[in-house]
This record gives structure tokens, C-alpha cells and sequence, in this order.
């Protein structure tokens, strides 16, 4: 049985009940957790949210403004340390009663003295499916020793559960590795800023479980604020002033019930498509191009845009370049043309071939919109202000599609809220994160909870599948910081 070192902290529902978990045995998975830990040494816990997508969504590679919102779901991690060098990991997010248990010692993460590269990682992570998950929380320890030469020299003992569902487009997988590596750092006393921390995560998720996310979804875990949205510039990771919600305003989620991967071939393909672009537009202003430290591999200097794509504005885009853009081009003769592209994080593949022009306009349009609605929301919630910002969230869905990351389930959320409009307090939906089924973000006037209850119920009826409904949002990793269980003597 373990306690609150501090009697006065307070105490959220989520957090209670995950205490009660731990120490419990007639609950679900009690039994299990009795026997995992340690009952005589102290226990670290660490909470991550997972996030709502509300505009600039897979923009964020190309640097555009991101605007996140922290969610009430969230994963816990309660680390204990141990003697031995093994990482030992019980995951509480199986279905039912099962329990997912992985076990790994730090001397299979070092080699001569030395921590192993990446490759060899992610290559052992994916050699067994059922394992996969395994790796965004264990990849904390190489990350940790990659980047920042830790020396582990024992292990510890992780228990996580997760209210944050997954294969919804709302960075469960960020959830998981914020609340892990905040939880490892506390544990062996390592001092790490909360910037440095997501991008720590992101390594975690880029190189070792092999996912090329961007940067907003472990940001807003880490640094996210109850009530607010994250506004964060991907340039790489400027964090900005939170933008307060309006009281007159409510901000929603929908599960369309579609899975969705960021390292699904759609995603991956669209980020290509869009540094395909970012290539071909530095050609077009014959601007000097090197190569970079591996094939396909470039670097661009002295572009007028900077380095990243969103910088282009949208008439300069479609003056200059859009019409120069392919609508899609092979892999093999983009690189026998531009050699390769700047993202370190994807290569282009010879044998496929790419949509280029659109997945190039997306985040031109979408840093644009995201901006605009940044501005309009912390200035006016009227009707007209409230329409407005409704109809940048549709445009920036359609932009989506455009790029092929639509679904039938997103599109057909998105074309009830349209269709149930501001008469009934909803003013405008896109999907969330990376697309391809997942999460709709619907922007609501406060009080409009019987609207998306109609919604959810008619989803339900037309699909078969009653969407999960999000709402609230909660404290980033750093705000909650870490927690101190001490067994009961």
C-alpha cells in the first residue's frame, strides 16, 4: 500500500483513482500490480495529457503555428527503482482484464560501452508486433543516453495506464512517452526543461518506435495549460503565449471509430509530397542546394522563406509556384532530378509515386488560417466572429481531403456539424492530427452539449460505432511535475 508523501497535495479524480489502482488488488488489475512493485520502497508518479488538434495539424513539419489543446484523458506512469538493470514494464491498457508486460535490460541498450544507435532499436522494437508498443516507453532510456550521455546503472519498474484512447488521432503515443520520460527523470534526479523534454519525446517516437510525427503533440503533452490552447511555432519549437478559451466558447472531440497511425503510408506519403515541394520550389528560385550527410538527404541555404514551407505566403505560392508544381512525380525521378529533400525524418522511396502540389499548398494555407484564427478567437467571440472561425476549421478539413486524409467517418462528423450549424451551437469541425480516420475537433458556443450529444447518437445510428466524446482539457507534464507515493509502514 502506498500514500501521498504530502497529505496537502491535492488530489484530481484521475490521479485518486489511479492511486486506488495501485493499491487495491480487487480492482481491475490490482491483483497484478500487488505483485509488481516493491511494497517497501517509494513510488514516482508522472501524468501526460494527449491533445486536441485544433487548427495547423500536419502542418507542423513544415513550421507552421500550431494550435493545441491539452485533453482531460490522460496516461499515468508510476516508476519505482531497481537494483538490477532491467527496465520492467506493465502496461494497464489492455483490453479487459489483460495486462501488457515487457521486459528489458539496459545491457541490451549498450554495445562495447556504448549506447546502440537508433536502427538497431527500432529494428528490435519491430521484430515482434506485440512488443511495438513497448518501444515509446523504453526508448526513453536510449534517447536519454544518446543524447545526453545518462549513465543508468540500475533499472526501475513502470506501471502505466491510460485513459487517452488510442488509434485516434489525439498522440496517445506522446501521452505515454512525456508521462515515461518525466517519470525516469524524476526518478534518477536528471534536470530537464520542458522544451527539451518534447523534443526528447519526439526523438523517442521518430527514431526508435519510427513514427514521423512533428513536434505538437509531445509540446502540448509536456507544456499544454488547463483552458488553454498551446499555440506553439514549429520553427522548430517556438512556444508562444497560450491562447485562453472564451467562456463562450467550447471545444469538443469526436472518435469517428477509424483508426489512425501516424506512421501509416498515408501520412508519410503527404509529408513527403510536401518537402517534395519545398525541394522543387528551391529550384525554381535557384537557390543553392547541398548534399546532405546521407542519400536523399539535401540541405537549402538562404531561401527567402527561411527554412521552412509555411513561411511562403499564399499569393506568393500560388503566383510563383504552384502551377511549376507537379501534381505528383515518381520517387525515382525526383531523386534523379533533386537528389532528395531536407526532412532528416523520411526518405522518398524510388518505387512509389507522390501527390506534390497539394500536399505543398497545405501548410502555406494552414499556417495562414491557424494565424488568423489565433488572432480572431483572443479578440471576438460574436456570431459573426464564432462563423468565421467555424469556417476556417471546414476549410482546413477540406485542405485535408485534398491531400488524401480524409475518411468516410471524418467527413461524415464534419457534414453533421455543418449540417446542424449555429442555430444549434456548432460552428465548425476539421479533423484532428495526422488524418486518415481518427479524431473531429468541433468548435461549439457553451451550452451546445445536447447538439453534440445529437450528433454522437446520429453517428452512431448511420455507422454502427458510438463515437467516444471528448471534452475538457487538463495540466501539461510540467505543471503536474511528479508525485511521491511512500509505502504505508
Amino acid at each position: 500500500m502506498f500514500h501521498l508523501e504530502s497529505e496537502k497535495t491535492p488530489l484530481g479524480p484521475d490521479l485518486a483513482r489511479f492511486i486506488q489502482d495501485l493499491n487495491d488488488p480487487r480492482r481491475l488489475h490490482g491483483a497484478v500490480i500487488a505483485g509488481f512493485f516493491n511494497p517497501q520502497l517509494p513510488v514516482i508518479v508522472t501524468r501526460a495529457p494527449g491533445r486536441l488538434d485544433v487548427m495547423g495539424g500536419i502542418a507542423d513539419y513544415s513550421g507552421s503555428l500550431v494550435l493545441q489543446m491539452p485533453t482531460s484523458e490522460a496516461t499515468f506512469a508510476a516508476i519505482q527503482r531497481q537494483d538490477s538493470r532491467m527496465i520492467s514494464l506493465l502496461s494497464l491498457q489492455g483490453e479487459g482484464s489483460d495486462a501488457l508486460e515487457f521486459d528489458l535490460s539496459l545491457d541490451e541498450l549498450e554495445k562495447n560501452g556504448k549506447a546502440i544507435e537508433y536502427e538497431e532499436a527500432r529494428a528490435f522494437f519491430n521484430s515482434d508486433p506485440d512488443n511495438r508498443w513497448a518501444a515509446y516507453a523504453a526508448g526513453s532510456f536510449l534517447v536519454l543516453m544518446r543524447e545526453l550521455g545518462v549513465g543508468f546503472t540500475s533499472g526501475v519498474r513502470i506501471v502505466i495506464e491510460s485513459s487517452v484512447p488510442q488509434g485516434k488521432g489525439v498522440s496517445s503515443s506522446a501521452a505515454l512517452e512525456v508521462a515515461v520520460m518525466a517519470g525516469v527523470a524524476a526518478s534518477y534526479g536528471l534536470d530537464i526543461e520542458p522544451v527539451q523534454m518534447a523534443l526528447l519525446c519526439q526523438r523517442v517516437e521518430n527514431a526508435i518506435a519510427g513514427a514521423p510525427c512533428g513536434l505538437m503533440d509531445q509540446m502540448t503533452s509536456v507544456c499544454g495549460k488547463a483552458g488553454s490552447l498551446l499555440a506553439l511555432l514549429c520553427q522548430p519549437a517556438d512556444l508562444l503565449e497560450p491562447v485562453s478559451i472564451p467562456s463562450e466558447i467550447e471545444i469538443w472531440g469526436f472518435d469517428s471509430g477509424i483508426r489512425h497511425a501516424v506512421s501509416g503510408s498515408d501520412y508519410t506519403s503527404v509529408r513527403v509530397g510536401a518537402f517534395m515541394g519545398h525541394r522543387i520550389i528551391a529550384e525554381i528560385e535557384g537557390i543553392q542546394v547541398t548534399a546532405g550527410d546521407r542519400p536523399g538527404l539535401v540541405a537549402i541555404d538562404n531561401a527567402p522563406w527561411g527554412a521552412y514551407l509555411a513561411n511562403v505566403s499564399p499569393p506568393e505560392f500560388e503566383g510563383k509556384y504552384a502551377a511549376q508544381l507537379p501534381e505528383q512525380i515518381s520517387g525515382a525521378e525526383f531523386v534523379s532530378r533533386y537528389q532528395g529533400t531536407v526532412d532528416t525524418v523520411t526518405q522518398v522511396d524510388p518505387s512509389r509515386t507522390y501527390a506534390v502540389r497539394k500536399p505543398a499548398a497545405h501548410p502555406v494555407y494552414e499556417h495562414f488560417r491557424t494565424s488568423a484564427f489565433r488572432d480572431l478567437l483572443s479578440r471576438e467571440t460574436s456570431e459573426q466572429g464564432m462563423g468565421l472561425l467555424g469556417d476556417m476549421m471546414f476549410q482546413s478539413h477540406a485542405s485535408y481531403s485534398a491531400c488524401g486524409l480524409g475518411s468516410d467517418g471524418t467527413d461524415l462528423l464534419v457534414e453533421l456539424v455543418r449540417k446542424a450549424g449555429p442555430s444549434r451551437g456548432v460552428y465548425g469541425a476539421r479533423i484532428s492530427g495526422g488524418g486518415g480516420g481518427g479524431t473531429v475537433v468541433v468548435l461549439a458556443s457553451t451550452g451546445a452539449s445536447q447538439t453534440i450529444a445529437e450528433i454522437a447518437r446520429k453517428y452512431g445510428r448511420m455507422t454502427g460505432h458510438e463515437p467516444y466524446v471528448f471534452s475538457g482539457s487538463s495540466a501539461g507534464a510540467a505543471e503536474f511535475g511528479h508525485q511521491l507515493l511512500m509505502p504505508l509502514r
